[in-house]
């Protein structure tokens, strides 16, 4: 059952590959980070965000059980859409 649930998240986030993003992730230890980016690709079991930083933009990745067990949470900028969220 969790598998269908996972497979749904990401095809979920395939329909929005390209768009501007907002994502939060909880890494431990209260330490919080809010970025920026673009949803760049989904993959089998992960999805990559290219983060736009001040000089070098970047890559993170994270896992669709992430968005499930609310460790990350994404927005769509464009009609603030949230996927797997709670509102906070």
């Amino acid at each position: 059952m969790a598998n269908n649930i996972l497979t749904q998240i990401k095809d979920d986030l395939e329909s929005f590959v390209g768009k501007q993003v907002c994502l939060k992730a909880n890494q431990g230890r209260k330490k919080i980070i809010q970025k920026e980016g673009v949803l760049e690709e989904t993959y089998s079991n992960v999805f990559v965000v290219k983060v736009d930083e001040e000089q070098n933009p970047r890559r993170v990745s994270y896992s669709y059980a992430d968005i499930l067990t609310e460790t990350v949470e994404i927005k769509i900028k464009d009609n603030n859409t949230k996927i797997g969220c709670v509102s906070v």
